[in-house]
């Protein structure tokens, strides 16, 4: 059973950091892409930031670009997601995500299998 958990949220003030982390078990994740996705309140879920399993290939949406960092380490099965500069902006549920759907972007929400349950940002201005 495939499963994603995320850890690493909380309540921070505009401009400081945080780091999500995303464990993610019940098999081999050697050729999937790995994602951030994020939802505010009465907003639909958005891109965040991706990575191919190898790493050697990154993506991030444009709000988030110079200030987010994706990672992975292969060896313990996480994926991370280094936030600075944090803005009132950013406050959302984020979601771990895992695909392998050929030929979909990775920006796209389709071209994600699995789902973790979210784990809650909030920055106060």
């Amino acid at each position: 059973q495939v499963q994603l958990v995320e850890s690493g949220g909380g309540l921070v003030r505009a401009g400081a950091s945080l780091r999500l982390s995303c464990a993610a078990s019940g098999r081999t994740f050697s050729r999937d892409v790995m994602g951030w996705f994020r939802q505010a309140p009465g907003k639909e879920r958005e891109f965040v930031a991706a990575i191919t399993w190898s790493g050697s290939s990154t993506y991030y949406a444009d709000s988030v670009k110079g200030r987010f960092t994706i990672s992975r380490d292969k060896d313990k099965n996480t994926v991370g997601l280094e936030m600075n500069s944090l803005k009132a902006e950013d406050t959302a549920v984020y979601y771990c995500a895992a695909g392998l759907r050929i030929g979909v972007s990775p920006t796209s929400s389709d071209a994600y299998n699995y789902w973790g349950q979210g784990t809650q940002v909030t920055v106060s201005s």
